[in-house]
Order: structure tokens, then sequence, then C-alpha cells
């Protein structure tokens, strides 16, 4: 049973109740991530995300800590381009106590320069571990390849710099701006009692400051042509090929997912089968999409032996024109919407799963999308749309791509035909 209510403060409130489970999942979502920075304060709000746990003037960081894992829940957050989700779950009878630890986390904070000061080196380390680590830099330099300047492309992380000139009065400024009821959205999804859940929520979150909403808006970048590579002395080349995308909300989002699906999706897809099966070339070869507001991606991965690069890209360009030209067979859209229902329903077995669903459906769109709703539009799929998809996404080939490893870049760009640049 789903419901949505608003308090007087204008924070949206989305609740799925589920009777014969004795969980609950918490979410609280703000609308705001590295695409709402600048280049003078980017990583600001993943630092503000750390910040959280830090102590109120209620709890110490060991007590907010404690009092969920004391009662063998689970609590955490994350960041990204668009969107801070802070969530926890616990048994159904702890419910109140994730609504206490959430309010007092988001209106309380002390936010002290000597905690913003070791945790500046927190985040300095994590970023260091994110630079030894050939995956994470290789999706900011392909972030990069594929919009640019836009702040769409800046890393969640944010850089060393930026963080070292955080203070406390930069963190307030900036959580007054975007950390308000009208930017945010609770969901709640578990076993709880439906008619008591507004005056709960009401009790913990009704005295959140009522702050006119900064007004979030979103570019619409186009995909970029443009290839970089970023040379470290590791084993592998690790590979993003990027192609046009759909932006979130777009309702041929699952028509590119199931398409997606049969194309690099999985151990039977098409990629999967040749390189990795066929060929021999790979371990890990897939593709995948990324939607965000006004604009999309689908993107390849592969991780090869340098020598073998060349003949990779030339492989997945192959089985991409093979696809556009064959499509799929009426057998074959079939057992792919069976596949990509299932696994979407599958993936909705836990409360926390379905929290999540729920609280960007509702920040993004504000609606919910029900199952049955995701299901009518899977099965809604059609050659028209199909061929839509083909034409928008996948005949305009690679766009832009980008490299990770100890490459010779001269070879590799003139094996491929790239004008690929050096990132230093």
């Amino acid at each position: 049973m789903y419901k949505l209510f608003k308090l007087n403060n204008g924070l949206r409130i989305v609740v799925e109740n589920i009777d014969y489970v004795k969980s609950v999942s918490v979410g609280l979502w703000i609308e705001n991530g590295s695409r709402n920075e600048s280049l003078n304060n980017n990583g600001i709000s993943h630092f503000i995300e750390h910040m959280m746990f830090k102590g109120t003037y209620k709890r110490t960081a060991k007590q907010i800590a404690e009092e969920i894992e004391d009662i063998g829940g689970q609590m955490n957050a994350f960041t990204g381009k668009e969107a801070t989700c802070f969530y926890t779950k616990t048994l159904d009878t702890n419910l109140e106590l994730s609504l206490d630890i959430l309010s007092d986390m988001i209106l309380n904070s002390k936010l002290e320069d000597k905690d913003i000061e070791k945790e500046k080196s927190v985040i300095i380390e994590e970023i260091n571990m994110s630079e030894d680590s050939p995956e994470d830099v290789l999706s900011d330099i392909h972030s990069i390849s594929t919009w640019g300047k836009d702040p769409l492309s800046y890393p969640i992380l944010g850089n060393i710099d930026t963080v070292k000139s955080f203070n406390s009065n930069m963190l307030k400024e900036y959580m007054d701006d975007y950390y308000t009821p009208l930017n945010a959205v609770i969901s709640i999804c578990g076993n709880f009692e439906i008619d008591s859940i507004e005056e709960l929520v009401e009790k913990y979150f009704g005295n959140w400051k009522f702050n006119n909403k900064k007004e979030v808006s979103y570019s619409s970048p186009d995909i970029l042509n443009h290839h970089l590579c970023k040379k470290k002395p590791i084993e592998q080349l690790h590979i993003n090929l990027g192609l046009q995308g759909i932006p979130l909300g777009e309702d041929n989002i699952y028509t590119l997912l199931l398409l997606n699906n049969v194309f690099g999706g999985g151990v039977s897809s098409l990629l999967f089968q040749k390189v990795r099966e066929e060929l021999g070339l790979c371990y890990s070869v897939y593709s995948y999409t990324s939607s965000y507001n006004n604009t999309g991606a689908l993107n390849i991965y592969t991780g090869v032996n340098p020598k073998q690069g060349v003949e990779a890209i030339q492989v997945i360009n192959e089985e991409l024109k093979k696809f556009i030209l064959s499509g799929i067979t009426k057998e074959k859209l079939s057992k792919s919407k069976i596949q990509i229902k299932a696994s979407y329903m599958l993936g909705l077995e836990s409360t926390s799963s379905r929290m999540f669903s729920n609280g960007k459906s509702v920040l993004f769109l504000n609606k919910v999308n029900t199952p049955e709703d995701i299901i009518r539009k899977i099965d809604s799929i059609n050659n028209n749309t199909i061929q839509d998809v083909f034409e928008n996404c996948f005949k305009g080939g690679i766009l832009n791509s980008a490299f990770v490893g100890n490459i010779d870049i001269s070879k590799l760009a003139k094996g491929t035909g790239l004008n690929i640049k050096e990132v230093l």
C-alpha cells in the first residue's frame, strides 16, 4: 500500500506498507549532488554527507553509530551526481528511533571546524584510494570525455584542493541553499502503522525550517566526441566506450534497458559471448546505462591485456554494427521482456531496495512508479520503440571513450583511429 503526503513545511513523504515483513527502511533524500556544485566547491555535497555523522547537539559521532548498531540495524549514506541519501534499515519496532536519528543529523549537526579539519584528512585519503582504483579513475575521466566542462562531469569526491578549502561557514551556507524541506523526500518502506505514520514523521521533521527552495536547474549537455587516456603502471587496460543514452524519466528508458540487456547486460549477452567466451579477450565485459536529468549515456566497459586493446575495441565495434543491422527477433523480444521483468521484481525483494526506488522516483519525478506501472511499460515495448532507440542511441555508434593503463597512446590511437589525448 502506497501513500504520498506533504508536511506543512513542504517536505514530501512517500511510504509503502508491507505488513508481512519484520523490517523497515527509511531514506532521507536531498536533491543535491556534485552536479549542483561549482569548480570552487566541487566535493562539498560528499563532504557534508560525511559531516552529518560527526555529531549533533544531542549525540556524539559514536552515539549516532552505536544507537543503530546496538539494535542490529544498518545505517549509511551516499552522494551521487544529483542526489544525496541518508538511510537506515532496522526491525519494524525501531522505526521511531530511525526517524529521530536522521532528523537529528539533518537539523542539529554541529559542523565544527575541528571536526571538519579531521574529516578533510579522511576524504583526502578516500580520494587517494580512488586514484589507486583504475575503475574509479576511468569513470571520472570518461565523464569528462562525455560531458566536457559541464558540472555533470565533476567528480563526486571533489579534489584535494577544494576539500582543503572547506570550512564551517561554507558548509552551512551550502546547506541553507540545498538542504531544505522543499528539496527533500522521506521514503519509508516496511512494516509500520499506516494510520499513524503522518503524525510520527511530523513529530521529527515538522520543525525543519521552511526555506524557499533554491532553484535547481539542469543543463542539457550534448554527448561529446572526446577520447581520453590516463597512463598507469598496471597490468590491464581498462576501457569505457560511450554512446548516446536516454534522460531520466523518459518511457523509452525501458526499451533501452531491454536492448542493453541483450547487447551487454549479462553472461548470455552478445558482448559477453563474443568477447569473453568465444575470443577469450577479457574476464569482464558489459554495457550499462546512465540516466540523468536532461541527458543520458550508454556505456561499454571491458578490461584487457594492453596488447589486445585495439582488437577488443574492433570486436566491440563489429558486434555493435551487427546488433544494429540484425535487431532482435520476436522470440528474443519476448524472452528479454521476461528477463528484465524478473530482474526488476527480484530487485524489489527487500524493503531497502523498494525504499530507494520510491524515494528517487518522488524526488525527481514527483510520483511513484509502482511495480505495476513498470511492468506495464516493459510490456508495451514493441518494434516501434525498439527502432526509435536503435535510431537515437545505437546507430550513432561509439561517440567517446576513456582508457586507463600502461599503454602506448600513439599506437592505441593509430590502431583504433581515435584522436586520443593523454590526461596528466
